[in-house]
């Protein structure tokens, strides 16, 4: 069986009212993700309201596609897939 490296990129449009509802679902699947990266554009005088979080998932296939289906059904929320399979 090949290893792979599974990315989520999790585009939250308007953070302030969708933050909480992602976090729920990300801390009910805190086992299979080894890394999470958020990022959101952010100065003195601007904090923007959408933001990505980057998630890298370990774990069977079937937990990690339940994780990506949870986020995929949530208004406001776009959800994007990268596999990397190593020979």
């Amino acid at each position: 069986m090949k290893k792979k490296h599974v990315i989520l990129g999790v585009h939250i449009q308007d953070r302030a009212k969708d933050a909480v509802k992602v976090q729920k679902v990300l801390s009910e699947n805190g086992c299979i993700i080894k890394t999470r990266l958020g990022l959101h554009e952010i100065s003195e005088d601007f904090c923007a309201m959408g933001g990505v979080v980057l998630l890298e998932l370990v774990g069977d296939d079937k937990a990690c596609n339940a994780l990506q289906k949870s986020l995929t059904g949530m208004s406001g929320i776009e959800v994007k897939k990268m596999v990397f399979t190593h020979r």
